[in-house]
């Protein structure tokens, strides 16, 4: 088994750095190269990365720079690769000690893997707190509404060869593509194994504008997400359920106490302005 991880790169100056040391810590008993797939980066990022050449012998940068968003970058440095396997991770998280042996290790069992989520490390104790940790246990689980498991992008692992059957992550969607990824692969058949010895430390927004940004932007593409599968199993949305998440979500910002709670109640403020938005652009009711 031959292992390579691919690392999208815009603008990743200040974090990636760090990913890169915890690569260079990592040991594994296969064949393995680490591709950094450089998107349109305006900053210092490739050259942080060719100072990390110098003694990092198996790190190569490719040029992603045609289109512009995560998922073209992704399957850029998939083309590049040369490994039987790919693993996925973001330029501005941390994997931890062991993450490469898990998924390769995992990856010589299974065709589709996802590792496990740590939010305390990176992430002061108010952000932290304010987000729920939805890969620490388990798969993430995908519940408005119920549907198929998934996993965050910079914690999966493929087999070389399904990503090429399934197309790679669709390059039409900059936000969620990883879970529509998730999804197409276990629409067609293949099981998503989850590794709790892979554990990568995950990087939240740290201010309240990104956190409602990233709230909003997420919960947009959720409802096109819900306008493709609807019919490929889906559970449709009723119009009492959106009614009831929006009161919840007013609840909360009469509720705030703290830090925290403010947190909280910008992300889910985000979350259904973003739904509105989605269920008016894409026509259809999912608020």
């Amino acid at each position: 088994m031959t292992l390579s991880v691919v690392i999208p790169c815009y603008n990743a100056a200040k974090t990636i750095g760090e990913q890169l040391d915890a690569l260079a810590d990592q040991h594994w008993s296969g064949a393995w190269e680490i591709i950094v797939a450089n998107n349109r980066s305006t900053d210092a990022s490739v050259a942080v990365v060719e100072r990390y050449q110098k003694w990092l012998s198996n790190l190569r940068i490719v040029d992603a720079s045609a289109r512009q968003g995560q998922p073209y970058a992704l399957n850029t440095g998939a083309r590049a690769a040369v490994g039987e396997s790919l693993v996925f991770c973001d330029a501005d998280d941390v994997v931890g000690a062991g993450w490469l042996a898990a998924m390769g290790d995992a990856l010589a069992k299974h065709e589709f893997v996802a590792g496990r989520f740590d939010t305390e490390r990176l992430n002061v104790p108010w952000i932290h707190q304010s987000r729920a940790n939805i890969q620490k246990d388990g798969l993430s689980q995908y519940r408005y509404p119920p549907y198929l498991p998934h996993s965050g992008g910079g914690a999966i692992g493929v087999r070389r060869a399904l990503h090429q059957i399934v197309g790679g992550f669709d390059e039409s969607l900059p936000i969620l593509h990883d879970t529509d990824f998730c999804w197409r692969l276990q629409l067609a058949g293949v099981t998503l194994h989850f590794v709790p010895e892979a554990v990568v430390h995950v990087r939240y927004r740290d201010s309240l504008r990104d956190i409602y940004r990233q709230a909003r932007n997420y919960a947009e593409y959720n409802v096109l997400l819900y306008k493709r599968y609807r019919a490929l199993g889906m559970p449709q949305l009723t119009l009492a359920t959106s009614v009831d998440a929006w009161r919840k979500c007013a609840r909360k910002l009469r509720r705030i106490r703290s830090r925290e709670d403010l947190g909280r109640s910008v992300w889910d403020l985000g979350w259904r302005i973003g739904r509105l938005q989605g269920s008016i652009k894409h026509r259809v009711l999912a608020l």
